[in-house]
């Protein structure tokens, strides 16, 4: 993916924004660069980096099936940061589904600093 723009709209080439994360095995510094490279994990179908973000406590109620589905099944075309604070990131991610129809997908997502990195907790949707 080099030479290639993020997919969560900084920018950025892929390399030097979320493949630090999603390639390099490099923690995210902050609570919004950890949703950036897990919408970025959705449009690469990376279920394996979606689940280690995923604070402990809450992977039980998720499966990589599920996950993988929910990335492969869609088309990823934009991510719009609306509002973050330290621990939460109100987002819309622009998608197309499995019929080609165009969605977005609102989320207030609230994650969390533990062992010296950030994970995602929750998410309120609309």
């Amino acid at each position: 993916m080099e030479n290639k723009k993020c997919f969560c709209d900084t920018g950025l080439l892929f390399s030097d924004c979320c493949g630090l994360y999603l390639e390099n095995n490099n923690k995210a510094a902050t609570a919004l660069t950890l949703m950036r490279s897990r919408y970025s994990a959705y449009a690469i179908h990376n279920a394996n980096y979606l689940l280690e973000t995923t604070s402990v406590s809450e992977r039980k109620y998720y499966s990589k099936a599920e996950i993988l589905n929910w990335a492969t099944s869609n088309k990823w075309q934009k991510l719009e940061i609306l509002s973050f604070t330290e621990n939460t990131v109100e987002f819309k991610a622009y998608f197309l589904d499995s019929k080609n129809q165009p969605q977005a997908h609102y989320e207030f997502s609230t994650f969390k600093f533990e062992n010296n990195a950030w994970f995602y907790v929750d998410g309120k949707f609309e």
